[in-house]
C-alpha cells in the first residue's frame, strides 16, 4: 500500500471512527476510567471502602464474605453469604455487579486482584477526550511477519514497579522507515492471527506517553505481509490511571526514531491538545 493508494477523507473519517470508538470503551461507564482503587488480596479476608464483602485469595481463588445486607449479581444471579469465584486464569476478569458499580475481580502478574469500577469516578466524570496527531497516510507503513518456530515465552516490566508480565510471542514484525529497517516482536492480538506490538519511540514522554503505546496489527497475508497503521498507536490505561498493571515494551520495541502519529500523552497526565 502506498499514500497514493489511500482516499484521504476515507481514511481520515476510518481513523476518527477508531478513535472515538477507542475512547468510548476507555470512558463507558465500566471502563478503565471508572476504577477507583486497586486492592492485591491477601489470604486474611478485607474489607473495601469502595465494594462490599470482606475478600481473600484462597486456593479455591478469590471468596468474598457478605455481611447481612450486603450482595452481588454474579452472571446475572444475587448472591449473598460467602462465595468463592473459583481459580481465576491469568490476565482474565470477572465483574460482579453492585448497584451502578462492578467489581473486577481479576488475576496479574500472578497475583489476585480487586478493583472497583464506579460510574462516578471523577477522572471519568472529567473526561473530555485523548489529544492525538492528526492522522496521515504516511505513517501507514507496509512490514513482514517473520514467524518464530516456535513461540518464544517473552517477559516484560509493568506499570507496577515490580510486576512482570509474560506474554508468548509468534514472531516479530519488520518494517521500513526512512530507510532504515526495524524490528519489533509481537504478541498474539484480540483477533485470532492478529498482532498486537508494544513500543516506544523518541516521542515517548515528550509528546507521547512515555511508558508505551499500542498498535494492533491484522492478521498476515500468505507472503506474511502486514500493515502497521501507527495513526492508531494507542495509549494503554495505565496512561491515565496509576490502577492499572499495563505491560512494558520489550527493549528491542523501543523505537530510535520519532513516531509522530497516533494518541499523545493525555490530558489528565498534562499533555497538550
Amino acid at each position: 500500500m502506498t499514500v497514493q493508494d489511500i482516499d484521504r477523507a476515507a481514511f481520515v473519517r476510518e481513523w476518527e471512527q477508531w478513535h472515538r470508538e477507542h475512547e468510548e470503551v476507555l470512558a463507558g461507564p465500566h471502563g478503565f476510567l471508572a476504577i477507583t482503587s486497586l486492592h492485591w488480596l491477601s489470604a486474611e479476608p478485607t474489607r473495601f471502602e469502595d465494594a462490599p464483602g470482606a475478600w481473600s485469595s484462597t486456593p479455591e481463588g478469590v471468596v468474598v464474605e457478605l455481611a447481612e445486607g450486603e450482595e452481588l449479581t454474579v452472571d446475572g444471579t444475587v448472591v449473598r453469604g460467602r462465595y468463592a469465584f473459583g481459580v481465576i486464569g491469568e490476565r482474565d476478569s470477572l465483574y460482579p455487579g453492585f448497584g451502578d458499580a462492578v467489581i473486577e475481580v481479576a488475576k496479574r502478574c500472578g497475583h489476585d486482584i480487586l478493583r472497583p469500577r464506579h460510574p462516578g469516578n471523577a477522572l471519568r466524570a472529567g473526561f473530555t477526550r485523548t489529544p492525538a496527531y492528526a492522522p496521515d497516510p504516511r505513517w501507514v507503513r507496509t512490514g513482514r511477519f517473520l514467524p518464530f518456530d516456535h513461540p518464544r515465552a517473552v517477559t516484560v516490566g509493568a506499570a507496577v514497579e515490580g510486576l512482570e508480565h509474560v506474554y508468548d510471542s509468534p514472531g516479530q514484525v519488520e518494517f521500513e522507515l526512512d530507510g532504515t529497517v526495524h524490528r519489533l516482536t509481537a504478541f498474539n492480538g484480540g483477533r485470532p492471527g492478529s498482532l498486537t506490538v508494544l513500543f516506544t519511540d523518541t516521542t515517548s514522554g515528550v509528546t507521547t506517553y512515555a511508558a508505551n503505546r499500542s498498535l494492533q496489527i491484522g492478521p498476515p497475508d500468505a507472503e506474511g505481509g502486514v500493515i502497521l497503521d501507527f495513526n492508531r498507536a494507542a495509549n494503554l490505561p495505565c496512561a491515565y490511571t496509576d490502577l492499572a498493571t499495563c505491560p512494558l515494551p520489550p527493549a528491542e520495541n523501543r523505537l530510535p526514531v520519532a513516531i509522530e502519529t497516533g494518541e499523545k500523552i493525555p490530558l489528565e497526565r498534562g499533555g497538550q491538545g
